[in-house]
């Protein structure tokens, strides 16, 4: 009876200091304080109406970046920016339409509905005048057959279908098979070939206008935003998209004409024009501005007075698309998640350091402007680094991780990884690893593919970093139905799965900068 007695008491005492005894607490530990509650609250604010959108340049775009570096304040992150500041300034140049017009005939055709144009691609023109114009086939100009060739179309306006002939057997003339040249795939070929032969103005019947315009409405309706005045304005020609309803009425008379020089051109390969009589008004008039934006950035050094001068940099983009109309686009999760989620990493980690348990490496998170764009502000920051380059460990970029798309409506814990493995293993194994270790969700690599039709790759943050030759990996759950629409709001937000994928961010910025050895790029390039 003493003995086991003696035999339960050794056990107890066992099991009370195993209870008892606690592991040593890390950096890891810290990513805990990234809770669902924390980035709601962020988020309420840079979704909300009174934040207009966050387009690049406009107010509620500087709204945005004051509340970010006030939050990096509040988190202790020491200012590391210009002239002791938080942000990166950017000089952008706008264009876009004050008016755009078009009558023909005595009828007035409207923009987006008959037609559309690029306010990037044309020249500022108050008024124009003509009552003439020419069909001139597919307006390709090549070796293999030209609609040009022999012709003077300097100063004429031109009316040319989009694509390009076939011969009678199917093939394309140009290639000489059944897949299309560039004179299918891109339409700049045609409007260079139009200001080579001194084309004053292009209509290009597109059969596909309602499409087009629904893909496009950013940049019909913002314009083109760039780094920087462009050296090509002057040498622009006039171009206009039109229905081929809105053809057919301004062609008239002459609709049985053009026709049959389109089928002379597919059936033998010949050009041939047709001299149409239209009395034509345009009048395209673009609003030329500079824009400011600016990256916000808020650095957290490292602890390690050896490796501190290397970093990781976490990014996401934090505008968006602005005002249209009546309608604001507030991007809740395109891409005031992954801005938010940001916020939520920077925030745990200063903790970390605070608390004695910050990474050997810095980090760096930057909030970019100018993505929407053509990403932009990235793109200013690899040309105009705050800190070395060669410094740049990896760059991690958060970019839409707030909502389900359907393959995942059953099981919300999913992230798409895209670009982890492009350059570096060590970077691959890593994420790996850490989710292994810590968060547990599916990471889904659907969207890495080379061959991925989206090419996701390439259309965000993470590519300008990525193209200098720092491993990247971006992170991003898909698009939706209220992509790039006025529907994109806060209540459809999963601030749950946001918080796990925020939690996996901090885990590999804090391992990929706390470990011993630097990764390499180490996979070798096409």
């Amino acid at each position: 009876m003493k003995f086991n007695l003696l035999i339960l008491c050794l056990l107890f005492g066992s099991f009370s200091f195993a209870q008892t005894e606690k592991r040593a607490p890390n950096g890891h530990d810290f990513a805990e304080n990234i809770t669902a509650e924390g980035l709601k609250e962020f988020l309420t604010v840079l979704a909300s109406d009174e934040y207009e959108g966050r387009e690049t340049g406009q107010p509620g775009q500087a709204k945005a970046a004051d509340y970010i570096a006030n939050k990096f304040k509040s988190f202790g992150i020491p200012a590391k920016g210009e002239n002791g500041t938080y942000f990166q300034e950017i000089s952008f140049y706008n264009e876009k339409w004050t008016s755009i017009m078009l009558n023909a005939n005595g009828k007035q055709y409207r923009h987006l509905k008959d037609f559309y144009s690029f306010p990037g691609a044309n020249k500022n023109r108050l008024k124009f005048n003509t009552k003439k114009l020419y069909f001139l086939g597919y307006g390709v100009d090549d070796a293999k057959y030209s609609d040009y060739k022999g012709k003077n179309f300097k100063g004429k306006t031109v009316m040319i279908y989009s694509g390009e002939p076939k011969s009678p057997n199917g093939n394309y003339l140009v290639s000489g098979t059944a897949e299309p040249s560039k004179w299918s795939t891109d339409f700049s070929n045609k409007i260079a070939a139009a200001r080579k032969h001194g084309v004053e103005t292009l209509l290009i019947i597109d059969p596909e206008l309602q499409k087009n315009i629904a893909d496009n409405r950013v940049k019909i309706l913002g314009g083109r935003t760039i780094m920087g005045k462009p050296d090509e304005m002057k040498n622009r020609v006039n171009h206009l998209f039109i229905s081929p309803t809105m053809a057919k009425s301004i062609i008239g008379k002459k609709m049985k004409k053009v026709v049959a020089a389109r089928e002379k051109i597919n059936g033998k390969g010949k050009a041939k024009k047709v001299k149409l009589k239209s009395k034509m008004e345009i009048r395209q008039k673009i609003d030329d501005s500079n824009l400011i934006g600016s990256n916000v950035v808020g650095f957290v050094e490292g602890s390690d007075p050896a490796v501190k001068n290397e970093m990781v940099i976490v990014t996401a983009h934090y505008d968006h698309l602005g005002v249209r109309g009546e309608s604001i686009f507030n991007g809740a999760d395109d891409n005031g998640s992954g801005t938010s989620t940001v916020m939520g990493v920077a925030q745990a980690m200063m903790k970390a350091k605070k608390a004695g348990y910050g990474p050997r490496r810095s980090v760096l998170f930057m909030l970019v402007s100018g993505e929407e764009k053509g990403l932009l502000g990235s793109q200013y920051y690899v040309n105009h680094p705050m800190f070395p380059l060669a410094d740049a460990v990896a760059n991690i970029n958060v970019d839409m991780v707030g909502r389900v798309d359907k393959k995942y409506e059953e099981n919300p814990n999913y992230i798409y990884v895209i670009g982890s493995d492009r350059l570096s293993m060590g970077l691959h194994n890593t994420n790996e690893e850490m989710n292994s270790k810590y968060t547990n969700l599916v990471l889904d690599y659907t969207y890495n593919a080379e061959d991925d039709p989206n090419r996701y790759y390439y259309r965000s943050d993470h590519y300008n970093f990525a193209e200098k030759g720092i491993p990247a990996v971006f992170f991003f759950n898909g698009t939706h139905p209220d992509y790039h629409r006025p529907t994109d709001t806060i209540e459809k937000i999963n601030f749950s799965k946001m918080a796990k994928i925020g939690q996996l961010v901090y885990h590999t910025a804090f391992e990929l900068a706390d470990k011993e050895q630097r990764i390499k790029v180490d996979v070798p390039q096409k």
